[in-house]
């Protein structure tokens, strides 16, 4: 756990929400006592959390802008990981994983992990290294999910990708090399999508260790699509196949 600061009105809400034991302090923007503040600050005092009333700039200075004029000082988890993600198979007989092969944008991050909790995945996983943690901004953008989805982190994604196999895991990796249509692939199972950096995609020993390799089908002048927009559709289509 890290203290740090969370905010904007869902990230704030999310965690006065589900972990109300972390926030420390809340910090809101004076004077305002609209229909979207007075919830969330009658919210904090019955959680019996001190509320501090600032002005924009002092706001601004904590956070670097678009706070929305509520921010939260909290203790953060960094996310689980390897013993949270075995745990999660454990209990899990038909596992949704999201991996994500070094991710670096925070407002990529944060949009992916909003599409992961609408898709009802399980878990997103990510390696530790060059991709980005749990951020403020992360937070931010993804509006409350950062706290309902769990975040793994893994020293070593390629192996993390075989114990997933070994549990019965079909790990599906997209790749604009392939043939292979991301509506053509069975993604009913026990899964693991997997998608690569922006720009970059899947380095080569993920690529290689993946099942399968599938695409999103392009018509328009332009080659690839942003990471968290390509991850909402692929999500999509398998909650499209697994509620059939």
């Amino acid at each position: 756990m890290s203290n740090d600061v969370v905010f904007g009105f869902h990230a704030v809400s999310a965690i006065l929400e589900r972990t109300p034991a972390d926030v420390l302090e809340i910090f809101a923007l004076k004077d305002r006592e609209d229909k979207r503040m007075q919830p969330l600050l009658q919210q904090a005092r019955q959680a019996g959390i001190s509320i501090q009333f600032c002005n924009r700039r002092t706001l601004d200075d904590m956070t670097g802008g678009q706070h929305q004029g509520i921010v939260a000082k909290a203790r953060l988890s960094s996310g689980g990981n390897e013993a949270d993600l075995a745990a999660l198979l454990d209990s899990q007989t038909k596992p949704f994983l999201l991996v994500l092969d070094g991710v670096t944008d925070p407002h990529n991050l944060g949009a992916i992990l909003r599409s992961a909790d609408a898709a009802g995945v399980h878990a997103v996983i990510a390696p530790k290294d060059r991709s980005v943690k749990l951020t403020s901004v992360v937070r931010k953008v993804a509006c409350g999910a950062a706290e309902s989805v769990p975040f793994i982190t893994v020293t070593n994604l390629a192996r993390t990708l075989r114990q997933l196999q070994e549990a019965g895991v079909w790990v599906v990796g997209t790749a604009g090399e392939t043939e292979t249509l991301v509506y053509q692939a069975d993604l009913q199972g026990p899964l693991a999508l997997v998608l690569g950096a922006e720009g970059e995609g899947l380095r080569r020993l993920t690529r290689e260790t993946c099942d399968v390799l599938v695409k999103i089908p392009m018509f328009g002048s332009v080659s690839s699509l942003n990471v968290s927009v390509a991850t909402g559709i692929c999500l999509f289509e398998a909650v499209r196949q697994r509620a059939q």
